[in-house]
């Protein structure tokens, strides 16, 4: 059984988004809840690499877009793992998870003392955890750089690292706004594609979100 289910929040419009990843990485979907200060989505991704997986997420915010909880699963041929990600009001994290089968990757959880200062969870490969620096800053219209502290989780071990990384706004182009993301360790850069709810529409060397017809 799980550890929890995060409940359904009304009251903010219901986005169904999916977006198709590069190089063979796979596909994700993801219904979310926008309201004007929260976030809340359920998602599922699919993955090949490093091995082939299935991903089942739940995403909690509270005011200010500042994550709650992040409730992963994750599964493949003879394994399964479990993530339970909290962060309290207080500011303090919890990690809980659960593994079955083998799986020669890192083990899930990490060390919470690491994550302090963090106000965001932010799942690998996934275009969605974007999304909540870049509202709770109004990042859509201008700002930065800002740097953060994101709880970083890895799939689809589940392991959970301290990830200092940076937001820039670039440029607006009619409604659409383009936000550079970097690792501070500057392994990783990538200018960042959003509507004007917040949501990704396009993200160089991850992947891009499929238009509705």
């Amino acid at each position: 059984m799980p550890f929890w289910i995060i409940g359904e929040r009304q009251g903010g419009p219901v986005n169904s988004v999916a977006w198709v990843k590069e190089d063979g990485l796979g596909f994700e979907f993801a219904d979310v809840n926008l309201e004007p200060h929260r976030l809340t989505a359920s998602g599922i991704a699919i993955g090949s690499a490093p091995i082939a997986h299935r991903v089942d997420y739940k995403l909690e915010t509270l005011d200010d877009f500042i994550t709650s909880g992040l409730f992963v699963t994750t599964r493949g041929e003879g394994w399964s793992r479990t993530l339970d990600l909290r962060r309290a009001t207080s500011g303090k994290w919890s990690i809980r998870t659960k593994g079955e089968g083998f799986l020669a990757l890192p083990d899930p959880g990490g060390a919470v003392a690491d994550l302090a200062e963090a106000l965001d969870c932010d799942l690998a490969l996934s275009p969605l955890t974007n999304s909540m620096p870049v509202l709770r800053h109004r990042m859509l219209d201008g700002g930065g750089p800002v740097d953060f502290l994101m709880a970083w989780v890895s799939l689809p071990d589940l392991a959970v690292y301290a990830s200092g990384q940076r937001y820039t706004f670039v440029r607006k182009t009619g409604k659409a706004s383009v936000i550079r993301y970097e690792t501070r360790d500057g392994g990783f850069t990538s200018d960042v594609t959003f509507d004007e709810e917040g949501l990704v529409v396009d993200y160089p060397k991850l992947g891009r979100r499929l238009a509705a017809r």
